[in-house]
């Protein structure tokens, strides 16, 4: 850009804010969790800043921006060090993932885009057994329709090696995320969903628990072990525990968050969000994501007075 040093950051502030919800999506698709979100769009604002004297407009702001964010999200998996390749179900395992409150998404000006949309939790999790520069490719060109020649200049490396990163992501992809695509779409939260969601919270006791669960029912809670059945769900959930709830949406599905006070306690603790998969009447599964920092993402406080 060729402006003076004020009209430069005008224009950055400017494009940044009207991208900047996007880029979270991006970011959240990438890293898995909110928080992780969060900084890096921090960074990207501040790289993006530190380079707005070069930005010659040869590429749109849009995609200058994706650029940054995906460079800085695997710098930031470099810094981590080597991981392992995940096993199982991520959902069961993973302490990296959380939910995405819808809320956040109906504040996209980008409202309307399809790519916005594919932020099924079962694809986020399938996203994880991905190495992250396989990760990264895979979402620039089946999310958001990148050319090949796009990721390349974007990852600083050859067309050839792009084409073998998404060869190999839709390989592993093709046995761990969904098989109908339209099933990677945010779903459409129901009426009926929002009467079960308001039953699961006011249930108190194992009985009633029961006739909202289904028989195979599943609950996940990283790093706990799974819960399996009706029988041990109901009497897991059923606990004579002090909760405080609040229902809300996440990744399309609903989703309670969750004070505890534990005895002796002056105050209510952010403990956990459940997302839960409805089909049929009846609750599938339970995604429940353990932490304040799963709780802060819905901008909720850490703690609540009696």
């Amino acid at each position: 850009m060729s402006d003076s040093p004020d009209a430069q950051a005008v224009w950055l502030q400017r494009a940044f804010d009207e991208h900047r919800r996007e880029l979270h999506v991006h970011c959240y698709r990438l890293a898995g969790n909110v928080t992780d979100a969060d900084d890096l769009v921090q960074e990207t604002f501040l790289r993006a800043w530190r380079a707005r004297d070069r930005f010659e407009g040869r590429a749109s702001a849009r995609t200058w921006f994706y650029r940054i964010a995906t460079n800085v999200f695997l710098d930031s998996r470099k810094a981590a060090g080597h991981r392992t390749v995940p096993y199982g179900d991520p959902l069961e395992w993973s302490t990296e993932l959380g939910p995405y409150p819808d809320a956040l998404l109906a504040d996209d000006p980008q409202t309307g885009l399809a790519a916005r949309e594919t932020v099924e939790l079962a694809v986020i999790a399938a996203l994880m057994y991905l190495p992250p520069r396989q990760r990264a490719a895979f979402v620039l060109r089946d999310v958001y329709g990148w050319t090949p020649q796009e990721i390349a200049a974007a990852l600083d490396t050859a067309v050839a090696a792009v084409n073998s990163l998404l060869q190999r992501a839709r390989h592993t992809l093709r046995r761990r995320a969904p098989s109908d695509p339209k099933d990677w779409r945010r779903p459409q939260l129901t009426s009926e969903d929002e009467e079960i969601l308001r039953r699961y919270a006011n249930a108190k006791d194992p009985e009633t628990l029961r006739a909202l669960l289904a028989e195979d029912v599943r609950i996940t809670m990283p790093p706990e072990p799974p819960v399996v059945g009706i029988d041990a769900a109901a009497e897991f959930l059923g606990r004579p525990l002090d909760w405080r709830t609040f229902p809300t949406s996440a990744n399309g599905r609903p989703a309670l968050i969750n004070y505890l006070r534990r005895p002796g306690s002056p105050h209510y603790e952010a403990l956990v969000v459940d997302v839960l998969r409805i089909e049929n009447g009846k609750i599938v599964e339970s995604n429940a994501f353990i932490g304040a920092r799963h709780v802060a993402a819905f901008s909720m406080p850490a703690t609540l007075e009696p």
